[in-house]
Order: C-alpha cells, then sequence, then structure tokens
C-alpha cells in the first residue's frame, strides 16, 4: 500500500507543478498582451490631425477678432479674401498636442470661391463651420445667417461628395442631435476627465426620439455653430434704440428656430467683456475632437446665451413667446427688427470751403452790379432843389472850373471792368457836352449873365427840354459826384457872405 501512496503522490506533485507552471505562462501573456493594447490605444487615441474650422460672416463682425482672442494672440489685422489661422489643442490627459486650422472668409461674396483652397472632399468629414452675427446690428442678423449659410450648402453641392458617404455624414448628425444628453444626466464618472465616455448603443438606439417637422431640414453633414458677437451692445440698443425685453427674445427665438433647422448650437460672446469665450472653445474641441463637456444650456441671460445641438425644440422655444406681449413672434423678422433710421449729425455734413479766386470774382462782379453813389434820392443836401450842379450863391467862374473838361475828364481806370468802366466813359462824354454849352460865351448860365439860374430855366423853355436837362444833370451828377466833391474841395470855399 505504501509504494502505491506514493506514486500517487509523487503524480499529484508533478500535476501540481505543471498546472502552476501554465498559470504562470498565462500571465505572462495577459501582461503582454495587455501592454499591446495600451500601447495600440494609445496610438489610435492620439489627437488627430487635419480638422478644419470654417468662419463665415459680414465685414466687421469680429470673425476675425474672435479666433484670435481663440487662439490666444492680439489680432490687429483684417486680411482679405481667406485668411488663415490655428488653435492649439492639447490633450492633458495624455499630453498630447495639436492644431486645428481655422479658414475666415472674406465678409465680400466675391471670394467665396476661395473655400476650395479650406475644405475639399476628403477634409469635409473633418470640419466644423461657424456663422458669426453681429448682435450690435441685429436687424442684419437673419439676413446674414441665411446668406452664409446658403453659400456653405453650395459649396457642399460642388464637392460632389458620393451619396452613400454624404447619406452617412447625415445620418451621423442625425444620431448626434437625437443622443443630446443633459451634462448632470450623463455618465458623471468617464474614464478620462477630458475625454467623452462612448456612447453605448443597442437599447439605446431603440428609444431615440423622431426628429420634430422643422429639424435638421437642411443637413449639412458637418456640425455647425452660430457665434453671435458683440453681445456687450445690448445696453446700447436698450439706451439708443430703445429695445426692450421682448425684442432679445423676438431675436432669440429667430436665431434658434435657424439653429433647428440645421441642427446647429447657439452661443452669445463679446471680446470686449470675455464673455463666453472659453466656453466656446471648448464646445469647439468637443465636437472635433470629442473632448468631455460639461456645460448645459444657458437661456437666463439674455447676452450670455448658450444652446448646445440636441438640446432645444419648438416647445422649449415657445417659452420665449410667453413674454411677448407688444409683438407677434410669427411676424417677418425684418418688419420687427427693422434698420433703424440714419440720424444725421452735425459732423457728418462736410462744408467745402470755395476756391479763394472764385470767391473774390465773385465779389467783384456784385459790386460792379452794385450803383458806385447813393441814388438820387440821397443826394448831399447843399444840392439845390433843380439838382444843378452848380452850388447857389457861387460865382461864375468857380462853378464853370468845376464843369471844365480838363476838370471832369478823365481816362477810364484799366483795373474797372465791365459796368463800371462803362458807366464812367459815358459820365466823363456827357459832362464835356455839358460843359461846352454852359462854358460857351453870351450862352445862358455863362459867367456873364447877370441871373445864370434864370438862364438856364429860360433856355430850356425854348427849347423845351426842361425835363430831359434837369434829369440828365441829376444823373450826371449823382455819376460824378465824387469827382466834383474832389475838385470843389480843392477850390476856396466860400465865405458867409458870398453864400
Amino acid at each position: 500500500m505504501a509504494p502505491v501512496l506514493e506514486k500517487k503522490l509523487l503524480g499529484a506533485a508533478g500535476a501540481g507543478d505543471t498546472m502552476d507552471n501554465n498559470s504562470e505562462d498565462e500571465e505572462g501573456q495577459n501582461l503582454w498582451t495587455s501592454i499591446l493594447s495600451e500601447v495600440s490605444t494609445r496610438s489610435s487615441s492620439k489627437l488627430p490631425s487635419g480638422k478644419n474650422i470654417l468662419v463665415f460672416g459680414e465685414d466687421g463682425s469680429g470673425k476675425t477678432t474672435l479666433m484670435a482672442k481663440l487662439q490666444g494672440a492680439e489680432h490687429n489685422k483684417k486680411g482679405r479674401g481667406l485668411e488663415y489661422l490655428y488653435l492649439n489643442v492639447h490633450d492633458e490627459d495624455r499630453d498630447d498636442l495639436t492644431r486645428c486650422n481655422v479658414w475666415i472668409l472674406d465678409g465680400d461674396l466675391y471670394h467665396k470661391g476661395l473655400l476650395k483652397f479650406a475644405v475639399s472632399q476628403e477634409s469635409l468629414n473633418d470640419s466644423l463651420a461657424v456663422l458669426v452675427a453681429d448682435m450690435s446690428r441685429p436687424w442684419t442678423i437673419m439676413e446674414s445667417l441665411q446668406k452664409w449659410a446658403s453659400v456653405l450648402r453650395d459649396h457642399v453641392d460642388k464637392l460632389k461628395i458620393p451619396p452613400e458617404d454624404l447619406r452617412e455624414m447625415e445620418q451621423r448628425m442625425m444620431k448626434a442631435f437625437q443622443e443630446y444628453m443633459e451634462p448632470e444626466q450623463a455618465d458623471s464618472t468617464p474614464t478620462s476627465p477630458q475625454r467623452r465616455a462612448p456612447v453605448v448603443g443597442g437599447e439605446d438606439e431603440g428609444v431615440l426620439l423622431p426628429l420634430g417637422d422643422n429639424v435638421l431640414t437642411h443637413n449639412l453633414g458637418i456640425p455647425v455653430l452660430i457665434v453671435c458677437t458683440k453681445c456687450d451692445a445690448v445696453s446700447v440698443l436698450e439706451k439708443e434704440h430703445d429695445y426692450k425685453e421682448e425684442h432679445f427674445d423676438y431675436i432669440q427665438s429667430h436665431i434658434r428656430r435657424f439653429c433647428l433647422r440645421y441642427g446647429a448650437a447657439l452661443i452669445y460672446t463679446s471680446v470686449k467683456e470675455e464673455k463666453n469665450l472659453d466656453l466656446l472653445y471648448k464646445y469647439i474641441v468637443h465636437k472635433l475632437y470629442d473632448f468631455h463637456f460639461t456645460t448645459p444650456a444657458l437661456v437666463v441671460e439674455k447676452d450670455a446665451v448658450f444652446i448646445p445641438s440636441g438640446w432645444d425644440n419648438e416647445k422649449k422655444i415657445a417659452i420665449l413667446h410667453e413674454n411677448i406681449n407688444n409683438l407677434r413672434p410669427d411676424d417677418p423678422f425684418e418688419d420687427v427688427i427693422g434698420n433703424p433710421p440714419v440720424r444725421k449729425l452735425v459732423h457728418d455734413k462736410e462744408v467745402c470751403s470755395e476756391d479763394e479766386q472764385v470767391f473774390l470774382m465773385k465779389q467783384q462782379s456784385l459790386l460792379a452790379k452794385q450803383p458806385a453813389t447813393p441814388t438820387r434820392g440821397t443826394e448831399s443836401p447843399t444840392r439845390t432843389a433843380s439838382a444843378s450842379p452848380r452850388p447857389t450863391g457861387r460865382p461864375g467862374p468857380t462853378n464853370v472850373a468845376s464843369v471844365s473838361p480838363m476838370t471832369t475828364v478823365k481816362k477810364p481806370d484799366p483795373n474797372m471792368k465791365g459796368a463800371a468802366a462803362n458807366e464812367g466813359v459815358l459820365a466823363n462824354f456827357f459832362n464835356s457836352l455839358l460843359s461846352k454849352k454852359t462854358g460857351s460865351p453870351g450862352a445862358p448860365g455863362s459867367p456873364g449873365s447877370p441871373n445864370p439860374a434864370a438862364g438856364v430855366q429860360g433856355s430850356a423853355k425854348k427849347t423845351g427840354q426842361k425835363p430831359v436837362l434837369t434829369d440828365v444833370q441829376a444823373e450826371l451828377d449823382r455819376m460824378t459826384r465824387k469827382p466834383d466833391t474832389m475838385v470843389t474841395a480843392n477850390n476856396t470855399p466860400p465865405t458867409e457872405n458870398e453864400a
């Protein structure tokens, strides 16, 4: 019995050694398998390169400034055509770094053909579109969004992606929209604090709710993000344009309806106040690199709204309509949020100064048209009632000298032009004729005549030209008042006895 028992014990011991060796081999194989799987997982989990962000928006909407701020650089230069930037994306858990391409299209539709250099048929699947709207000019928001969404859709159509590939991209967008869960409802302990846990299929796919009538009707196959910039202008709109709370609710409701049609997310930002910039960056890397994202929807503050893709629906938008009393939510956007009238400011009106030479010529022309002396009603009170050029009571020789040709006939000034020169020539001509008649010997009114005034009147009665002669003398007196005054000033004034 003893030998048999001994053989059995030895056999059992040998079997035990064989089992231990087999277990050690299995542990070694499992160790190597785990190491290889970890290495393969790390290599496959590296951040992919070649991701693209397409940015669309009007000129001056702040799209370049916004992306430069996300890049961490102060960007004051404005490019033309198609501008290129990049974002540094860092995975802290795996210590991996990559760059995300940012392509900013110019606000002029003339440059839309440059999109072919930014996104090709192969790179469209790794792209995200950002449509920028300017909140400081809310009356342009809907028109701008529709225009740039149309440009993006036209570019996707031109790429001629195979129908099966495009259908797969659209199905992925639809699934991502339907599988959205609130952050507090999702798994709170993912495998990585930065990575999002993969969505489990099978049973979850069976409970996906169908899309609404106005949801993803314009499925582009790529994620779309609507960014409203310059939201710090909300206070300015309230003060200067009398915007009320319901105006901002009306604007938000129309933007959210637009987002539903494209399956897009919505976020309000402000570079000036650095509002929601970090949130925007996190959401972009979440959509492109599947980083874990924990921020829920934000709809309380009117200037800091955030609505992720898949959260919104028609019923939630209808909540905004409860606060709209004086407006109709279904009215056309341009009828409610119209372009305000342009206020004409003082500095807007530019006053151009007239050329100096033109101004001087105009003044010279005006002076030439005006009479050089006062009118007939403003003659000097020293004149007689008959408007005679000779003062009453003066001796004859003095009066003859005052109208003599040598004294009154003057050469016209070469600087005189137009009517002024002609008037002076006529005055000198008629003075010379008058001096000849009045200065001839024996004529009435000559120095030898006993009564000059009676002689003049007598001769006028003979010829029957008294009114004509009186008018001519008065007119000549008006035209030659200045020379006559100068000559009279040189003569000796009469004394009181002579007067």
